[in-house]
């Protein structure tokens, strides 16, 4: 069976059109919604900010990511993308960062606390695509075998690299890669403050 050349160029044609129109329309929604995105993902980050701090009256100033830091945390399979000094009263009670570190079914970005004394004071996650019902538990702050909460287990503990899953970090039943996920990031954490010293 021999394929006409007329109607090769036709499909290519209407297939080029199409594309172009739908280039077109994901380009109009795309500017319709960048800045509701951007300020829902803004809020979020706010809100995990103030969760892994003590100090209720505490300030977050932004910080410059040093390719030092950014290093310090991909040491420990994290990425560094924002960064805070967290002041209370002018005065320096630790940092804040926001770290991506792979889980189960991609990316967990979460934001970690860590004060001056290298302890970590929370995590809080801000996105995630681990699957419901099973990484969620971790990312829900489930209790662990120990009783303890999933995020709850990592506060007061310091030393990047220090943290293992199964060995000082207990899993939540069924989600370990979340929980490792979650762990990369605690370290990665640390290893920026540590590099901050």
């Amino acid at each position: 069976m021999k394929i006409e050349p007329k109607f090769v160029v036709k499909v290519a044609g209407t297939l080029t059109a199409i594309s172009l129109v739908v280039a077109a329309l994901l380009g109009v929604v795309n500017g319709m919604t960048k800045d509701i995105i951007a300020q829902f993902n803004k809020e979020k980050t706010e809100a995990a900010l103030s969760a892994v701090v003590t100090d209720a009256g505490a300030e977050f100033v932004p910080m410059e990511i040093t390719d030092e830091l950014s290093q310090a945390a991909a040491g420990q399979s994290g990425k560094l993308t924002e960064l805070y000094e967290v002041q209370s009263g002018g005065s320096s009670i630790g940092y804040a960062m926001k770290i991506v570190a792979g889980g189960s079914q991609g990316d967990i970005e979460m934001v970690v606390g860590v004060d001056t004394a290298g302890a970590i004071t929370g995590i809080s996650v801000v996105s995630h695509k681990e699957t419901s019902g099973i990484g969620t538990k971790v990312i829900g702050n489930e209790a662990t075998t120990s009783g303890v909460g999933a995020l709850d287990q990592f506060v007061g503990l310091s030393g990047a690299g220090s943290l293992v899953v199964k060995q000082n970090i207990m899993p939540v039943s069924g989600a370990t890669v979340s929980t490792q996920g979650i762990t990369k990031g605690a370290n990665a954490a640390l290893a920026v403050v540590e590099a901050l010293a």
